[in-house]
């Protein structure tokens, strides 16, 4: 046997590795992509500063205080108002369906209690289950109101400029009035984990049976396409059920999460959001020729649903770009409808508009993944 070290042995061993690299293209694109991907995303759509938030207004006094208030809450680029409401109602109706993340209250006869020196409040309702999302316009308010008393309160008015402040701010931070970050947090991991274990598990445990040959035993029963892929589902929407119910009660026994919407009407939506999943999970075994091509567009998908979804960062943040895609993804509007569910109690009538996209979304991806698996079988 030669033992002595060769140049052309190794370089021959290199060439092999470097043409089996050629020939497995899928794998070739992941190991580019996934970079790709990372870099586009953390450094052009990761944002934890949000600005131009959606803000709605309930303005009782039409005056020159409430007019420069909204003008300079604007120019401050935190706050963008996108519809003035008649009514507490419809104010509480926005912010329960998550259309704007504040309200802002001038009550009647702000203007002339300001200039008795009567020290009116102006009340700001924010949707506080996500608190990074509010955490900076909120700081940024008292300066904006200062500006704004400073500059209509001058003249003969300027004595009320003198410590305490002219007018005093009350913030309702809805939801979550301690700002308390695992409120937000735990009943998102439920999506994130779900999404991860239903994709990833789901294509590796379908590519591996290919692998070994074991799907070719299957086919040499009885039992019909349909029937065996209904088989390799079924199991698969029990454990998710499983470990979404395992979250749950350490979200309440362990974090002491509020629960104030309907535990039924969560089950029925996740049911939605599990098969959107096992869809793609599907799709994926069906593409992927191995194991490892399988894990790596398990990989692909689960990133930018984690990054761009709202869990890790607040979705309003993100480029319009970012934003378009992100409304794609499942996970988007299952975080939405969870935290919807058990922070704000929201019914069908306030999740409705994220059931139907997410939906959609499961309905086409089970199609597809359902039609290429049939395939493979067939």
């Amino acid at each position: 046997m030669n033992r002595v070290f060769s140049l052309t042995r190794l370089f021959a061993i290199v060439a092999k590795e470097f043409v089996q690299m050629r020939r497995d293209r899928l794998t070739f694109a992941m190991v580019l992509g996934i970079p790709l991907m990372q870099l586009v995303l953390f450094g052009f759509a990761i944002n934890s500063d949000p600005r131009h938030l959606p803000t709605a207004a309930l303005i009782e006094d039409h005056s020159a205080f409430s007019r420069g208030l909204i003008a300079a809450m604007e120019n401050s680029e935190y706050f963008d108002l996108t519809e003035v409401v008649e009514s507490e109602a419809r104010a509480q109706e926005l912010i329960e369906r998550g259309e704007v993340q504040f309200v802002l209250h001038v009550p009647q006869g702000f203007a002339r209690d300001l200039l008795r020196g009567e020290r009116p409040q102006l009340l700001l309702l924010a949707d506080a289950t996500d608190p990074a999302a509010t955490s900076n316009a909120l700081a940024s308010l008292d300066e904006v109101l200062r500006r704004v008393l400073g500059r209509e309160l001058d003249g003969p008015n300027a004595w009320l400029l003198s410590t305490p402040p002219a007018a005093a701010l009350v913030v309702h931070a809805a939801y979550n009035p301690e700002r308390i970050s695992q409120y937000n947090i735990v009943p998102g991991l439920m999506g994130v984990v779900l999404t991860m274990t239903m994709v990833l598990i789901t294509g590796l445990a379908i590519t591996r049976e290919s692998e070994r040959g074991t799907m070719e035993n299957l086919l040499a029963t009885p039992a019909r396409p349909v029937e065996i892929t209904l088989g390799k589902i079924i199991p698969y929407v029990l454990m998710g059920y499983l470990q979404a119910g395992l979250i749950l009660l350490a979200a309440k026994f362990l974090f002491a999460v509020p629960m104030v919407g309907s535990i039924p009407l969560l089950a029925a939506v996740t049911l939605i959001f599990i098969a959107a999943n096992l869809a793609i999970g599907i799709t994926f075994s069906t593409i992927a020729r191995n194991q490892l091509q399988a894990m790596q567009m398990g990989f692909f998908f689960f990133l930018p649903s984690i990054l761009l979804s709202g869990f890790m960062f607040p979705f309003r943040g993100l480029p319009v770009w970012a934003q378009y895609i992100g409304e794609v993804l499942p996970l988007t509007h299952f975080l939405r409808i969870v935290r919807g569910i058990l922070l704000k109690g929201n019914g069908i009538e306030a999740i409705a508009h994220e059931v139907g996209p997410m939906a959609l979304f499961a309905l086409v991806a089970l199609l597809i993944g359902l039609t290429r698996f049939r395939q493979t079988l067939d």
